[in-house]
């Protein structure tokens, strides 16, 4: 079925928030969707990531956002940790395995709970996005209160 343009512009707004999270940092999807000016939109951060096409090297120009440009690994929930997907452990073990690439610690979770990340060493949560304009200096760490 046919996007709206809302929803157009909604995936568009998401992907490329989420290109210009920094090699080797992480943040949250209520954080990406504050940084659109929708804060109450995490789940939908999530439904974007999780409908992120796959790269197709046989037709390249398929896709203009995929998951070879689009840092889908570098989005957790606010305490870190890596979500679910209900595929049995494949996608976040997938997740795990391009973080620690990157050089993200990455912590095994224990007893059934996820795998997580600690965002007061890796976590990325600038007040705006690069090149917006703004009042403070972007990059800045303020406390994770998402």
């Amino acid at each position: 079925m046919p996007q709206t343009d809302e929803a157009q512009w909604w995936f568009h707004a998401v992907y490329s928030a989420v290109q210009q999270i920094p090699h080797g940092q992480c943040t949250s999807y209520g954080h990406i969707a504050a940084l659109l000016g929708y804060p109450k939109r995490a789940r939908q951060v999530g439904v974007c990531l999780k409908h992120l096409p796959g790269f197709d090297p046989k037709e390249p120009q398929s896709h203009f956002f995929h998951d070879e440009n689009v840092p889908w690994q570098r989005v957790v929930n606010a305490k870190g940790g890596i979500s679910p997907r209900g595929d049995g452990g494949a996608g976040a073990a997938r997740q795990v395995n391009k973080l620690r690439a990157e050089g993200v610690e990455v912590h095994d979770g224990r007893a059934g709970d996820e795998s997580w990340v600690d965002l007061a060493t890796y976590g990325w949560f600038p007040r705006h996005l690069p090149g917006e304009e703004s009042d403070s200096e972007n990059g800045e760490k303020p406390t994770n209160d998402e």
